[in-house]
């Protein structure tokens, strides 16, 4: 999506994974954060009116030691910046995105209102943007898929193709994600995009209009008037009931196997994943959370199983991520059903996303890796196929869709 969540956010995931049994880490790190920003503020009004020395700003004397340095800039900005006034909110949102980059982590990272909005917004329904899941974690920002019949799609922007241009500006020394926010704007305009593609030896052009993009959850058809083809795009607030609404349907059919597609799924909320490999899994482990101490927390089938024998195939690939690969180990731990295609990407790492006081955006934070049923850590690693199954540039240009042909080849042989 025009958003973080892709391979490894999470959009992502990712991502706005407020988990079960662990609100009291949740309310920490909220506490932690609004602590973080209200402080700023502490720091500012009191040392541009000079009413307290440092010592006297936290009454934890080892505290007042830490942030001195800090407190020192701040008062050093105020002071002697050539432009003033400053603007005390963005120094602190400048301050908190420092914090969270201090950690090395891909996945940990602060999310201004603007981005809040965005990525938020792509796991509830529509946003307004191109239509393409992104990756905002590398040197530049890349498409991961366009979404279907989306203005990206339309335009011939493909999987690995990286942003270097927007609007006739090179954009290759900024982050990532300042290129996301230049790529979304108002519906009914048009962004200049200059693509760097693998293979492609000249730049690419490409002129694309915004629009307001319904963010796809589930497709759902009867292929062979016997097989029931269920395709996730996302994890979002309402995939799993839609995934059960499309078994039903099914079941009404008198569909005699299944075939998830998983492919380019970049993952979502970690409960939608639960809820849905519980249609097809009826009791039993389906992720471990590992905590940073050691410590695990197992997360079980609903027990609202729907098919917990029928025939099913799964078809991953490298866009695979997150939610989806964890409904997929899952399947594939339990012998429940083949993977076909290619080695997900393997992002392993569960974030939380919480809201920062007064509508200050939000910070997504690493709290743990999870691990397949049978203990599997796919963090780096991913799943591999079953059957792999490569789709080359031909198939791609054909329409050749050789992955879906096998999974149904198998479906086939197992009702024999």
């Amino acid at each position: 999506m025009d958003y973080v969540n892709s391979w490894k956010t999470n959009y992502k995931e990712d991502h706005m994974m407020f988990k079960r049994g662990r609100w009291i880490s949740i309310l920490i790190g909220s506490i932690s954060a609004m602590f973080i920003f209200g402080s700023g503020f502490v720091f500012g009004f009191f040392l541009q009116n000079n009413f307290l020395p440092f010592s006297q700003i936290f009454g934890d004397p080892e505290l007042n030691e830490l942030f001195k340095p800090y407190i020192q800039a701040w008062e050093i900005i105020h002071e002697q910046y050539v432009d003033q006034p400053v603007d005390d909110v963005e120094l602190i949102r400048g301050s908190i995105n420092g914090l969270m980059n201090s950690l090395d982590d891909p996945y940990t990272a602060y999310m201004d209102p603007d981005e809040y909005e965005i990525q938020s917004n792509s796991l509830q329904g529509e946003y307004t943007g191109i239509g393409a899941w992104v990756d905002t974690t590398g040197e530049y920002l890349t498409i991961m898929s366009p979404m279907p019949d989306s203005p990206a799609e339309e335009a011939g922007l493909e999987p690995g193709d990286q942003i270097v241009g927007i609007d006739g500006e090179d954009v290759t020394s900024l982050d990532p994600v300042e290129v996301l926010q230049l790529v979304l704007g108002p519906a009914g305009t048009k962004v200049e995009l200059t693509v760097q593609r693998e293979g492609s030896d000249e730049l690419l052009q490409f002129s694309i209009g915004r629009a307001v993009i319904p963010v796809p959850s589930v497709e759902s058809e009867i292929l062979d008037d016997e097989t029931g083809y269920l395709r996730l795009y996302t994890f979002g607030s309402s995939t799993s009931e839609e995934a059960r609404e499309a078994v039903n349907n099914f079941l009404d059919e008198g569909v005699e196997g299944l075939i998830l597609d998983l492919r380019n799924n970049t993952g979502g909320y970690v409960d939608a994943a639960i809820d849905t490999a519980s249609i097809f899994i009826e009791e039993g482990t389906i992720m471990i959370e590992e905590w940073g101490d050691g410590t695990r927390n197992e997360y079980n089938a609903t027990g609202e199983v729907l098919i917990p024998e029928m025939p099913m195939v799964v078809i991953v690939n490298g866009g695979s991520a997150s939610a989806s690969e964890i409904v997929a180990g899952a399947l594939q731990d339990y012998g429940r059903a083949e993977l076909v295609g290619t080695q997900t990407f393997g992002k392993g790492l569960i974030q939380n996303w919480i809201p920062l006081v007064d509508e200050n955006g939000a910070v997504r934070i690493t709290t743990a890796r999870w691990l397949t049923p049978d203990g599997r850590q796919i963090q780096g690693d991913g799943l591999t196929p079953d059957v792999i199954i490569e789709l080359s540039d031909e198939d791609i240009t054909n329409g050749d869709d050789i992955q879906l042909e096998r999974a149904k080849s198998i479906l086939e042989d197992l009702n024999k």
